[in-house]
């Protein structure tokens, strides 16, 4: 990799970083008790798409040790936990989508990082939850079912959705930019099927939010 393409891939990076970050700050949305939902594992894991799972690891480093400085109160427990999530979401995403690069490579490797984060996170929260949210160790056990998995699971869903819609026009404007280099793939993506997947998707996720919160009559 010469000088030039490296100065390209650390700027694409680094403007990922940043918008990443951006959502975590500005969009951040309370679902229930003490959990919110932050899109910032969708740039996360538009990046592992464009340069691979170890890149979408060193966003997820670099965006949740800003987002632990600056304005969360969760402390290095709270960052680890949210290293682990997005890892576990857009690594395994990224990986197969390396594998498999069309449309279905990149739905399964979405939907093999919702069944990863949503296991990894039941784990996690039971081990750490009472360490850094004073909650005993039976409390968050009795959570586990309830609460924490129908949010990972609202979580990973948002995520894949929103990740459909948005990668190709995000790749396509980076490559314009001249940061990615053209697609050596020629499959057509199937925009309108992606378009209602992620309609489904998010009309399923809207439904879980309803329900978890109590508004669903």
């Amino acid at each position: 990799m010469n000088q030039d393409v490296k100065t390209k891939k650390l700027t694409a990076v680094a403007m990922l970083c940043a918008v990443s970050y951006l959502m975590v700050v500005v969009g951040r949305i309370p679902i229930v008790m003490f959990l919110d939902y932050e899109p910032k594992d969708v740039m996360i894991t538009i990046g592992g798409f464009i340069f691979g799972p170890w890149t979408a690891m060193v966003i997820s480093v670099i965006v949740c040790f800003i987002e632990m400085i600056s304005i969360s109160s969760t402390g290095i427990i709270g960052c680890i936990m949210n290293i682990l999530s997005s890892c576990c979401f857009a690594c395994p995403a990224a990986w197969n989508y390396k594998r498999d690069h069309t449309v279905k490579g990149a739905a399964l490797g979405l939907f093999f990082g919702i069944i990863a984060s949503t296991a990894a996170m039941l784990l996690w929260n039971y081990l750490l939850t009472p360490l850094y949210m004073g909650y005993p160790r039976e409390a968050v056990a009795a959570m586990l079912a309830p609460v924490f998995l129908p949010f990972n699971l609202f979580k990973g869903g948002l995520n894949m959705a929103v990740t459909l819609l948005l990668y190709k026009p995000i790749v396509t404007a980076l490559r314009k930019a001249g940061l990615v280099p053209p697609s050596i793939h020629s499959a057509k993506q199937q925009t309108t099927g992606i378009a209602l997947t992620a309609f489904m998707i998010i009309l399923t996720c809207v439904l879980l939010y309803l329900v978890m919160t109590g508004k669903f009559l």
